[in-house]
């Protein structure tokens, strides 16, 4: 583990570095506070800093203040080192933003029990993000196949609308629906229906642009959002995705199944609407159903 140690004394440094070295740490050292609030700016900067109060340039008290007004989700712990024993004083350094104060001269095994204090709290603190970041991706992924829900792909759609409208763009929706999916449930069961739509998931996302946006918008109904203007030929992005579904076999415990998918495509601009490019799109794809299937049909381009 790393540990940024700020103090313009030399020998205070050298000594205190040997002794993080001894504890089996990693000390980064700095010469005074303007050096520390530099190695603070880098992206793999150490997670638990030791700060004397009293330095040229940048005092400690000062770094912890612009630690705490960076809008940060990981800030680092940061011990206050201080001769200064009126409790007004210790006060003040931990109003500024110090998790914790050793009063110089500090005894070492006082130190080392502080250190081990602000890494249990760095850990949790860690642990405490990946639970976070975990709850966030549930919440916007859809269970069984991994890509966006209802609510994250209609939230995404929203974003390249706006955003086709600050840049003068375009954008094209693709509402996928799968050809006799219920017949698969039917006569396969809802686990075979459920590796389909594995399948199928995995088939159209690997098959989209870095900047498309793929969701599932229910049942065996799937969202593609393409941002740009995607033409009508038989090179097109969605003629690409039907094709690829319809090339594509599936393992199956009765052998190996295929799927054939119609698409029903609207275009719109930054002047659409979420509620009326969704409304577009499905009467395409209920014109794809009624034409035969396996196939992409187009929306008039009214919106």
């Amino acid at each position: 583990m790393k540990i940024l140690i700020a103090d313009d004394d030399s020998i205070s440094r050298v000594i205190l570095t040997a002794v993080l070295k001894k504890w089996g740490f990693e000390p980064v050292a700095a010469v005074d506070g303007g050096a520390a609030w530099d190695i603070l700016q880098r992206p793999e900067a150490p997670g638990l800093v030791i700060l004397d109060w009293n330095m040229p340039g940048l005092a400690g008290l000062e770094i912890c203040r612009r630690l705490r007004k960076l809008d940060s989700r990981n800030p680092p712990y940061v011990i206050l080192l201080t001769a200064r024993g009126d409790k007004s004083d210790i006060v003040r350094g931990l109003e500024a933003g110090a998790n914790d104060y050793v009063s110089k001269p500090y005894d070492h095994e006082e130190l080392q029990v502080r250190i081990g204090v602000g890494r249990r709290m760095l850990e949790l603190q860690s642990h405490l993000l990946e639970a976070q970041d975990a709850l966030s991706h549930q919440a916007a992924h859809d269970f069984l196949t991994g890509i966006f829900n209802r609510g994250a792909i209609l939230d995404r759609l929203a974003q390249e609308i706006s955003r086709a409208k600050r840049d003068q763009g375009a954008l094209n929706i693709g509402m996928c629906d799968i050809d006799h999916f219920k017949y698969i449930n039917d006569a396969h069961g809802h686990q075979a229906g459920d590796k389909m739509l594995v399948a199928f998931a995995r088939c159209i996302q690997g098959r989209l642009r870095d900047y498309d946006s793929f969701g599932r918008y229910g049942g065996e109904e799937f969202l593609v959002i393409a941002p740009g203007s995607v033409g009508h030929g038989g090179e097109s992005l969605y003629e690409r995705l039907r094709a690829g579904v319809a090339d594509t076999n599936i393992p199956t415990n009765a052998g190996t199944a295929s799927l054939t998918v119609r698409i029903g495509v609207a275009a719109g601009t930054g002047r659409s609407t979420v509620d009326a490019l969704l409304a577009a799109a499905d009467a395409a794809l209920y014109k794809a159903k009624a034409d035969g299937r396996n196939r992409v049909v187009y929306a008039s381009p009214s919106l």
